[in-house]
């Protein structure tokens, strides 16, 4: 019997009302998939207690906390220290998601950058990555982020990536890494696939951004991390891999990125 090869579902949220029924089944499902691993991202704080108790009781679950930019003029602002405090749970595993959003909240954009700016300082305090979101406001976020790693280096992951060429040149150029998410199986989604199939295959991950963006042939319906595995044989024909061999790349990648959810593992 062949064994499914494992992979990681790199950005989920499981705190969302859509899986509050059936959780315990969602990851079950997920870990038949051969989906081993998880990181729940908290994005409001105030949030933060009920997104450990997830990661606290499920083995394959991680998290990560921070402000979603589309929340930063709602939610009280993060601080540095409140951001590295949280981070010393041995399952905090990320600092964000943060970043800009100038498809929906361009009015909060100085806030947004703020935000963000607190968010990279926490990532440089603590050695953990950075997960951005970025939609609609590539020029600024490559600014900002360039900004803050000539300060001090940090490591960054670019979360469900679907932004231009040019942000990816640069977030690569920082030695960040790209995420894959259900979008890249989209048929009018030519485009990003060549941005991802020109990056180099050691600086990607794959995720769901479940319960949003399902990937083909789940498309339309709530998406779950066992759905990860869809995305990642669309990611392993763009590489010319074979599914097990891509798999095996993305574990590496991960676990170099997310170097605390390694030890974990290697630690279980």
């Amino acid at each position: 019997m062949t064994e499914t090869p494992q992979i990681t579902d790199s950005h989920c949220h499981l705190d969302f009302p859509d899986f509050a029924e059936e959780l315990p089944q969602v990851i079950d499902r997920a870990i038949d998939a051969g989906v081993t691993r998880m990181v729940t991202i908290c994005t409001k704080l105030r949030n933060e207690p009920q997104v450990r108790a997830i990661a606290e009781a499920y083995d394959p679950v991680f998290y990560a906390a921070g402000t979603h930019p589309m929340s930063a003029a709602d939610e009280p602002m993060a601080s540095v220290d409140e951001l590295v405090d949280l981070a010393q749970h041995p399952k905090f595993v990320g600092i964000g998601e943060s970043g800009l959003d100038y498809h929906y909240t361009a009015d909060s954009a100085e806030v947004q950058k703020q935000s963000l700016r607190i968010h990279i300082h926490a990532a440089q305090e603590t050695g953990l990555p950075l997960i951005i979101h970025a939609r609609a406001a590539d020029d600024d976020m490559a600014a900002i982020l360039a900004e803050g790693y000539r300060a001090k280096p940090y490591a960054c992951v670019m979360h469900c990536f679907s932004s231009g060429a040019e942000l990816a040149r640069a977030a690569l150029d920082l030695g960040f890494y790209l995420s894959m998410s259900g979008i890249g199986t989209f048929p009018k989604s030519t485009e990003l696939r060549e941005i991802f199939a020109a990056a180099p295959v050691d600086r990607v991950l794959v995720e769901t951004d479940a319960p949003y963006l399902a990937p083909k042939p789940h498309r339309g319906k709530r998406n779950e991390p066992a759905f990860t595995a869809h995305t990642a044989q669309v990611a392993a024909e763009l590489y010319g891999l074979d599914y097990a061999a891509f798999a095996a790349q993305t574990q590496a990648n991960f676990d170099r990125l997310f170097r605390k959810a390694a030890r974990w593992r290697a630690a279980a």
